[in-house]
């Protein structure tokens, strides 16, 4: 399994654009997962050109939620892939959806957990309000979670991935909604992934670099540095 960061407002890889947004591409054997879109159309697509990225062989596509940010490369994705399944959450709007089935794709609607490929679920729609879904992958070695940016509460996603499918979290990877958090909160998420017994953790996107640098400081060499061009190899 790979995962390949297109989208971060980092670059990890100096010859790709940063922007305030998230994707990342999922890589199951010859399965293609590509989890959020970005803010920006333009930049995703010339991201992926540079990592040797061809989106239209992409399978699937999984929305975390309806930001701007995470969804607004979606339509260049569309234009060169129509035969791609959108997993995006049912709170998304009618018209949202209208869009994206007029565009050719065939869209799921997410509400509770499920499989959606081999190896591959997702936690279903979490918190009130805006609803917000993680990707969750089983490997041998734990469990993968890909948030967007944890709006429900990095900790309790996290837990939920646990709960639907069981067994240890290796890597935890995204946004964690804390930036301007205060070091209280930053700390008690420190805490509550630790006793979920995650075993390395990869923040970016909405981390914000004063939560970063306590992760780190915390997690030593089990905290990542990722952004944008960032590749993780997963056994």
């Amino acid at each position: 399994m790979t995962l390949l960061i297109i989208y971060d407002n980092q670059a990890y890889d100096h010859r790709l654009t940063p922007a305030w947004g998230f994707s990342c591409l999922v890589r199951l054997g010859h399965k293609g997962i590509l989890f959020d879109t970005g803010g920006e159309g333009a930049i995703l697509m010339q991201n992926a050109g540079l990592l040797g990225i061809d989106l239209a062989q992409v399978d699937t596509v999984v929305l975390s939620h309806m930001h701007g940010d995470h969804v607004g490369g979606l339509a260049s994705v569309v234009q060169h892939n129509r035969t791609a399944t959108i997993y995006l959450p049912a709170s998304a709007s009618e018209s949202f959806k209208r869009e994206v089935r007029l565009a050719g794709p065939a869209v799921e609607e997410v509400t509770s957990p499920r499989q959606i490929a081999e190896d591959a679920f997702t936690t279903g729609e979490l918190g009130s309000g805006l609803k917000e879904q993680a990707l969750i992958l089983r490997t041998l070695s734990g469990l993968v979670v890909i948030t967007g940016c944890s709006h429900p509460g990095v900790v309790s996603m996290v837990g939920k991935a646990k709960q639907t499918v069981g067994g240890s979290v290796r890597l935890v990877v995204g946004g964690f909604h804390l930036g301007g958090a205060s070091t209280g909160a930053i700390q008690a998420a420190i805490e509550g992934l630790s006793g979920l017994g995650v075993q390395m953790l990869a923040p970016c996107h909405c981390t914000g670099d004063k939560a970063r640098r306590l992760f780190q400081k915390h997690l030593g060499e089990s905290y990542m540095d990722v952004g944008a061009g960032k590749r993780i190899e997963i056994i």
